[in-house]
C-alpha cells in the first residue's frame, strides 16, 4: 500500500488501527464479490488519509480502479446522501457501488476525467463553466422536494431563516476570531439577518448546497454532461450559496469578467417560476454573502476545537473565521 498524508502528517484517522483497516477492506471484498470483482493483487492500493476522510483507491482485476471513502462523524451521512442522490438525479452523481450508512462508508467507480484536468488541458475557456453550473442548477431544482428527507438522512440543517442563528453559534465558538473581529460581526449581525429575511420574501425554496464545489469535485466523462460527487460539506440551505465556490475558481483562473455570465448561466434555469432577472440577481447578491458562512459552517463542524482546550490556531477555526471575515466583502457579482 501506498500511503499519502499530505499536509496532515499528525492527523489522527481510523487506519491507525488494524482492526478498522481489516474491517474496511473485508467490507470491500465482500461487496466488490456482490458486482463479481475482485482487488487485483499485482498492482498497490493507494490510500490518501485526511481528517475529513479515508480514501482508498483500488485496483480492480479487468477493469479499473474503484474507491473506497470513509467519513468521520461530522459528515457521515456522505454515504447514505450518496445513495439517495442516485435515486433521485440518476447520471447527474456518482452512483455508488455500495455504501454502509451505519459506518458513513462508500464504495464508488472511478468517475473518469475530472472537470479540473479537462480545464488544465483544453484552451482557456473563460465560458467552460457555464454548462456544468447549469447542470447543477436543475439538480439542485429536483432535490427541493426532498429536503425534508435530506435531513433525516443527517445532512447538517442551515436553512435561509436559520443562518442568523448559526453564525451566532458559529462566532461563539471560533477562538481564532480577535476582538476586533467580534465587534465588527456584532455590528454586521442586523445587516446579515435583514438578508436572509430578504431572501427568504423572494420565495426561492432551499435545497442542497455542496458547499464546495470547486473544479476537483466533478468529473467531465463526455463532452456536455457532468457528474458531481464529494459530498462532506453538503447542507440544506439557500441553493445559490453554491455559487460562491465556483465562482472563486472561476475568477481565479479566467479573471472577474467572466463572472456575469457565468451567474447568469446558473441563474436561467431559475427563470421558469415566474422571477424576473432582477430579482434572481438580487438574490445571487444575497446569497453570495451568506455562501461565505456556509463554509464557515463546514469547517468548524468537521475540524470542532479540541474539548476543553481553545486553539485558536486549531486548522478548523482559522479557516471559519477567515471564511466569516468574508461576510464583509462586497459580492462579485
Amino acid at each position: 500500500m501506498v500511503v499519502d498524508r499530505g499536509r496532515y502528517p499528525t492527523a489522527v484517522t481510523p487506519w491507525e488501527s488494524v482492526e478498522w483497516r481489516d474491517a474496511a477492506l473485508g467490507w470491500v471484498r465482500q461487496e466488490l464479490a456482490v458486482h463479481g470483482l475482485r482487488i487485483a493483487a499485482e498492482r498497490a492500493v493507494r490510500v490518501r488519509l485526511r481528517p475529513w476522510s479515508v480514501l482508498m483507491r483500488l485496483p480492480v482485476a479487468g477493469r479499473g480502479d474503484v474507491w473506497f471513502k470513509a467519513n468521520p462523524p461530522a459528515s457521515a451521512f456522505e454515504a447514505a446522501l450518496t445513495a439517495a442522490l442516485a435515486r433521485w438525479v440518476p447520471g447527474q452523481v456518482l452512483g455508488p457501488l455500495a455504501v454502509d450508512a451505519g459506518r458513513g462508508w462508500s464504495l464508488l467507480p472511478d468517475g473518469g476525467e475530472l472537470f479540473r484536468v479537462a480545464l488544465d488541458r483544453g484552451p482557456a475557456d473563460p465560458h467552460a463553466w457555464e454548462q456544468p453550473l447549469a447542470q447543477y442548477a436543475d439538480l439542485q431544482r429536483a432535490l427541493v422536494p426532498h429536503t425534508t428527507h435530506l435531513e433525516r438522512l443527517g445532512v447538517p440543517s442551515a436553512r435561509t431563516a436559520q443562518l442568523p442563528d448559526i453564525f451566532d453559534q458559529i462566532v461563539a465558538e471560533n477562538a481564532a476570531l480577535s476582538p476586533d473581529d467580534r465587534r465588527r460581526l456584532g455590528a454586521l449581525r442586523p445587516c446579515l439577518a435583514d438578508w436572509c429575511t430578504e431572501l427568504v420574501g423572494l420565495g426561492i425554496a432551499d435545497s442542497l448546497d455542496h458547499a464546495d464545489l470547486h473544479d476537483g469535485q466533478l468529473f467531465a466523462p463526455r463532452a456536455g454532461r457532468f457528474t458531481f460527487f464529494d459530498w462532506g460539506d453538503a447542507t440544506v440551505s439557500h441553493p445559490f450559496c453554491s455559487f460562491r465556490v465556483p465562482a472563486a475558481a472561476v475568477r481565479e483562473r479566467y479573471g472577474a469578467d467572466a463572472l456575469p455570465r457565468l451567474r447568469d448561466a446558473y441563474l436561467e434555469p431559475w427563470t421558469g417560476d415566474g422571477r424576473t432577472t432582477v430579482e434572481l440577481r438580487r438574490a445571487m447578491r444575497l446569497a453570495w454573502r451568506l455562501g461565505a458562512l456556509g463554509r464557515a459552517h463546514s469547517w468548524g463542524r468537521l475540524f470542532p476545537p479540541p474539548s476543553g482546550v481553545p486553539d485558536a490556531m486549531d486548522t478548523g477555526a482559522a479557516e471559519s473565521a477567515a471564511w466569516l471575515r468574508e461576510l464583509f466583502t462586497e459580492p462579485a457579482v
